[in-house]
């Protein structure tokens, strides 16, 4: 177990206000005081965006950064195992006890030995949907950046690239034909502004400044607890019932549900990764 008082939690992480108090770890927990870089995208992933993530993944490592990811198949896997005898992390949704997907247990057993993998979960907790969106905000709070190799246009990577840039996260995204639908995100996410990359260097040379002002970690941290529950299926039902197709900006939402600013964002991250939620300019959010 590392707490956020612990010189092993993540900085980067420890600055976000919805920080974990706790984080379960198997592995080397030395390895999550280092700068981290998320590397994320598609499970159906290509052979160019698998070996096109392998090669940031091991360049990067070898310039010094911990690569971190979700543990999923495809591009997580291909950056996790490039990665793997120079620093790698991976972020389990449910618990330790509980990996996911089965395909990769032996990389997560090769993760463990060699680098770290964590979870703010109880142990024996069964990964659910809802989970995931979760994960992905502690993949990315961990991280100075996140690269996007190969998303779809409704990818659970769309959902961590736009967290980073809400947590001051750098946004990095690999150009990918506009024939393939699996890279019809990350093209979109460089024409919102995303960093274009096609070596690793692209993202070493946006990240250096950042390590000489890493971010602050004298924030108070939060007392040891469990992880967040889930909202009550009474909030997640009042939240669900304000939204409809007219804009609506979070803040008019927990005022008029009564729900933490927690509970509203979790839920919106739900309806986002079931297509449900449509974004707007200002922050503002309907139903799709």
């Amino acid at each position: 177990m590392v707490v956020s008082l612990d010189a092993d939690y993540p900085a980067a992480l420890r600055a976000l206000e919805d920080a974990p108090p706790v984080l379960s770890v198997r592995g080397v927990p030395t390895i999550l005081a280092a700068p981290m870089i998320a590397i994320v995208g598609a499970r159906n992933a290509s052979a160019a965006g698998r070996t096109m993530a392998a090669r940031l993944a091991l360049d990067l490592a070898a310039a010094g950064y911990v690569i971190v990811s979700g543990l999923a198949r495809g591009i997580d896997s291909a950056a996790h195992q490039a990665s793997l005898d120079l620093g790698t992390a991976g972020v389990f949704a449910g618990g330790l006890a509980r990996p996911y997907p089965a395909e990769n247990v032996p990389l997560i057993e090769e993760m463990a030995q060699k680098g770290a993998v964590l979870s703010e979960m109880p142990l024996n907790w069964e990964p659910r949907a809802r989970d995931f969106p979760r994960r992905n905000r502690l993949v990315s709070g961990m991280a100075l950046g996140v690269v996007v190799v190969e998303a779809a246009e409704r990818s659970g990577s769309l959902i961590t690239a736009r967290l980073a840039a809400e947590q001051g996260r750098e946004v990095f995204a690999v150009p990918g034909s506009p024939l393939d639908p699996r890279a019809g995100g990350s093209n979109r996410l460089i024409k919102q502004g995303a960093a274009l990359v096609t070596e690793a260097a692209d993202v070493i040379d946006v990240l250096a400044p950042l390590l000489e002002r890493p971010p602050a970690d004298d924030v108070e941290a939060p007392a040891p607890g469990m992880p967040p529950s889930d909202p009550p299926e009474t909030i997640r039902a009042r939240v669900v019932e304000l939204l409809g197709p007219v804009p609506t900006h979070p803040d008019d939402l927990v005022h008029l549900s009564g729900a933490s600013p927690s509970d509203v964002q979790i839920i919106l991250l739900e309806l986002d990764l079931a297509g449900r939620l449509e974004r707007h300019a200002g922050g503002l959010v309907s139903l799709t």
